[in-house]
């Protein structure tokens, strides 16, 4: 689960990218994020080896700042964004805006006007209101490429709250009560709209490729019913993301050339049985290419025992990492910055916040003489932390340090007090 440049030093420092961890929290304190350059660099490289002539675009909603803008786009990827924000960051670095993807269930008028403005590739159309805005907005002569966002009825997905996939949940346009292909003649209608492939998603920590087997048979057999009522081949298919990664010891992540494999085939087979061309695939790993090459590193600030339970509270939280309380996912953090031989207890590791729900790491294993002061990192933590951190009891959100041979340097500084303080202005 850690870096695969991830190495264990005699005095029981963990090095990541050559660079100690001891180090960088001296240098850049903590809470603080590393992120392995080498190792994002490597997800996507194999992400291109695997799926040759297809698009692979990163999802940049698991984390994206310029420097990892700048390195998916030299190693060959798209950009998948989700608002304005996403977009004009991305297009500022240089990324070629042709190659972004413009996702988001109830993209603001904002963020429709910056993807025209900024000549994205595609948007993938979410909702009928979007059909009339899009057309509105585009110039005169001009057409903008768009896929119906589907929903394919398939459950995939490690929580109810990621699995997207299904009719209950507010992403896409449903196959099952026609609304899919409604949207589809209506933007066949439309002058400045070309309507160039279908999109699904299923959604996030999916471990297996059957859902997205299953998937490609159902999305085949739209695009062939797409063909037959409308005469339109359409060229394009994107089966969206969502692959799973490990987090701790004994979990398995998606198994990438495995899904190569079964969805290639899959999707020649079904092309072939509706007598349709095959469709330029589009996949939009995130979490699978940022998500490993990143560990968060905290200070412990106190040990605890109440009753039965042993608290190891740190110097960051939910205010840097939800996801444990938003569902449920499990790390395990590892003593780093000093040897121990002391025998394992079982501990919770829980933030500084004011909130019950406020625990990073429930019922794990530490060194039984953990104690204030020292350092635990927790690994597989590059994606959907910072990403999705707030400004929780005015905490200041992490700095993020790339690290790569034996270097660290500053990617985004730590939010400062006097950041959120020119924010406030009710005086």
């Amino acid at each position: 689960v850690w870096p695969r440049s991830a190495r264990t030093g005699a005095d029981g420092d963990v090095l990541v990218g050559g660079v100690p961890l001891r180090e960088v929290a001296a240098r850049f304190g903590t809470p603080v994020y590393v992120l392995d350059e080498q190792e994002v660099r490597e997800r996507c490289r194999a992400y291109r080896a695997a799926f040759p002539g297809a698009d692979v675009v990163y999802a940049a909603k698991a984390f994206l700042c310029r420097a990892v803008a700048h390195w998916v786009r030299e190693e060959g990827l798209g950009l998948d964004v989700c608002s304005a924000g996403e977009l004009e960051l991305a297009v500022g670095t240089g990324f070629p805006p042709e190659r972004i993807v413009l996702h988001g269930n109830a993209k603001s008028p904002e963020d429709l006007r910056a993807a025209v403005r900024l000549g994205v590739g595609r948007i993938a159309v979410d909702s009928a209101s979007e059909i009339a805005r899009l057309a509105a907005l585009t110039p005169a002569g001009g057409r903008r490429q768009v896929l119906v966002r589907v929903v394919p009825g398939i459950a995939a997905g490690a929580h109810a709250k990621v699995r997207t996939g299904t009719d209950d949940q507010k992403f896409g346009l449903s196959v099952t009560d026609g609304s899919a292909q409604e949207a589809v003649a209506g933007i066949l209608e439309q002058p400045h709209l070309e309507l160039v492939g279908l999109h699904c998603h299923l959604g996030s920590q999916i471990a297996s490729v059957d859902p997205y087997e299953a998937a490609v048979r159902r999305m085949v057999a739209l695009l062939a019913a797409v063909r037959d009522r409308h005469g339109v081949a359409l060229p394009q298919l994107d089966i969206g993301g969502g692959h799973a990664i490990a987090h701790r010891s004994g979990e398995t992540g998606l198994d990438v050339g495995e899904l190569a494999v079964r969805v290639r085939a899959t999707l020649q087979e079904g092309c072939a049985a509706h007598r349709l061309p095959v469709p330029r695939l589009t996949l939009e790993p995130g979490r699978a290419i940022v998500g490993p090459a990143g560990v968060a590193v905290y200070h412990v600030l106190a040990v605890k025992r109440t009753g039965k339970h042993t608290f190891v509270a740190v110097d960051g939280g939910m205010s840097d990492n939800p996801r444990p309380a938003l569902y449920g996912v499990r790390y395990a953090p590892r003593l780093v910055g000093r040897p121990s031989s002391a025998p394992p207890r079982t501990v919770t590791v829980v933030g500084r916040h004011c909130e019950a729900g406020d625990v990073l790491a429930d019922r794990v294993a530490l060194p039984g003489d953990v104690r204030p002061g020292d350092l635990l990192a927790v690994p597989a933590a590059g994606a959907y932390h910072l990403s999705m951190a707030s400004g929780y009891n005015l905490v200041g959100r992490p700095p993020v340090v790339a690290v790569s041979g034996g270097t660290a340097r500053v990617l985004v500084r730590r939010e400062s007090l006097d950041d959120t303080i020119r924010r406030d202005v009710g005086l």
